[in-house]
C-alpha cells in the first residue's frame, strides 16, 4: 500500500519552551508504523520542527504570550482532527484555557484519540462525551489531579485508581510508573513490569505517546 493506507496521524504538541516534545512524539509515531504525518505546533517553533522532521507537514498555529496554543488555533485543529485516522495531543503543550477547548474538539472528532500531559487536565471540564474510546496516558501526578486525590493513593493502588478514571472518562487509561498498568472502562486490567530505570527521563513519555498514536493510526483498537 501507500502512505495513506498505513494511517494518517496528527500530532498536536510542543510549545515555545518545549518544542522538542513534538519531534519526539512524531518520530515515535512514524517508527510505530504511521504512514502520513502532520504536526501542529506553535508558530514560533514550527520552522525548526519542520527541519527536524522533513517527512512531516508542519503547521504553525497562533500562540499566546506564554508560548502555548492560542484560541485562534482551535478552528484548524477541530477541522484537521476529522481528516486523519488518529490524533495524539498534549506532549510539551503549555497549560492554558485553550487546552480545554482543544480536548473537547478532539474527543468529538471521528479520529482515534490519545491524550497526554496538558490535555489530561482539561478532561475535568470536558466531561465524558466522545465519538470513540480515547486513550489517556497519565503519570501518578496527572491521574491524582483527574481524580482529585493524592499521589500516594495512586501509588498504593494504581489499578483501582486507573479503573476509576477509566469509568469516569469512558477511556482506556495507561497509568505510568515503575510498573505500568492498562485498564479499560469494562474493568479489564493488565500490568507491565518490563521497564528500566533509563525510562525515567525527560521525553520518554512523549515517545510513549507517539508509539500509541502510531499504533492507533495503523488501525489498532484502543
Amino acid at each position: 500500500g501507500d502512505k495513506d493506507s498505513k494511517g494518517r496521524i496528527l500530532v498536536i504538541a510542543g510549545s515555545r519552551e518545549v518544542p522538542g516534545a513534538a519531534v519526539l512524539t512524531a518520530t515515535a509515531a512514524m517508527r510505530a508504523g504511521a504512514g502520513k504525518l502532520k504536526i501542529a505546533t506553535v508558530a514560533s517553533v514550527a520552522v525548526q520542527v519542520g527541519i527536524a522532521m522533513p517527512e512531516a507537514m508542519v503547521v504553525g498555529l497562533a500562540e499566546d504570550d506564554n508560548g502555548g496554543f492560542a484560541p485562534d488555533s482551535l478552528a484548524f485543529l477541530r477541522e484537521d482532527a476529522n481528516k486523519v485516522d488518529a490524533v495524539i495531543a498534549g506532549p510539551g503543550m503549555a497549560q492554558n484555557d485553550t487546552c480545554d477547548d482543544i480536548a473537547a474538539a478532539l474527543l468529538a472528532s471521528n479520529a482515534r484519540v490519545a491524550l497526554d500531559a496538558a490535555l489530561l487536565r482539561a478532561l475535568q471540564t470536558t466531561g465524558k462525551a466522545c465519538a470513540s474510546t480515547p486513550v489517556l496516558l497519565p503519570h501518578a501526578g496527572e491521574l491524582a489531579s483527574l481524580l482529585d486525590c493524592s499521589e500516594e493513593e495512586i501509588e498504593r493502588d494504581p489499578i483501582e485508581c486507573g479503573l476509576r478514571a477509566a469509568d469516569r472518562f469512558r477511556a482506556i487509561v495507561l497509568v505510568k510508573g515503575i510498573k505500568s498498568h492498562v485498564v479499560t472502562p469494562g474493568g479489564r486490567a493488565w500490568h507491565y513490569e518490563g521497564g528500566a530505570p533509563g525510562l525515567a527521563v525527560s521525553g520518554s513519555g512523549d515517545v510513549l505517546a507517539g508509539i500509541v498514536g502510531g499504533l492507533l493510526a495503523r488501525g489498532a483498537e484502543p
